[in-house]
């Protein structure tokens, strides 16, 4: 866990990569759905900005239960729930996520050393603690930013199928 320091400050300047990154590509492109099960470039934003309150709610209850047992989030997967995102504008997207990864890093720099290593159940995964979802909010922000900018650029015969 000698990458905390590095993780904090990678997830601080997320936002601004993922607004950055955004503005990059042209407007005819993000609603472009390449193909049925795929979802578009604004969709990826709309669920970066929208699982943010949970992973907030998720470092919360690191700090407040001895051993937070969690429940797996997938998109689509409740009845309810549709199988994208509601598309919002980009605009109040990225504002969103900046603001919420504002909070989750204000709680995650008050952090002190046993807190790291507090552990969880999660059923998707076999170790869970605060510092693996630490991590896994970098790598779900970045996985995201990489399916974008393949969705955008990638030629069809090359795009990467997700089953």
């Amino acid at each position: 866990m000698q990458d905390i320091r590095d993780l904090l400050e990678a997830l601080r300047h997320t936002p601004k990569i993922l607004s950055e990154f955004v503005q990059t590509i042209p407007e005819d492109k993000l609603d472009l759905r390449r193909g049925e099960g795929f979802w578009t470039v604004a969709e990826h934003v709309s669920h970066l900005a929208q699982v943010q309150p949970m992973l907030l709610e998720r470092c919360e209850r690191f700090m407040n239960e001895d051993h937070p047992e969690f429940v797996p989030y997938i998109p689509g997967a409740d009845k309810e729930e549709p199988d994208t995102p509601p598309r919002m504008s980009m605009a109040s997207a990225l504002d969103q996520f900046g603001r919420y990864r504002d909070k989750q890093l204000q709680l995650l720099k008050s952090v002190g050393d046993v807190m790291w290593e507090r552990t969880a159940t999660h059923p998707e995964y076999e170790a869970y603690s605060l510092y693996i979802l630490t991590r896994h909010l970098l790598m779900h922000d970045y996985w995201h930013m990489y399916r974008m900018e393949e969705l955008w650029l990638t030629r069809d015969a090359y795009l990467t199928k997700l089953e």
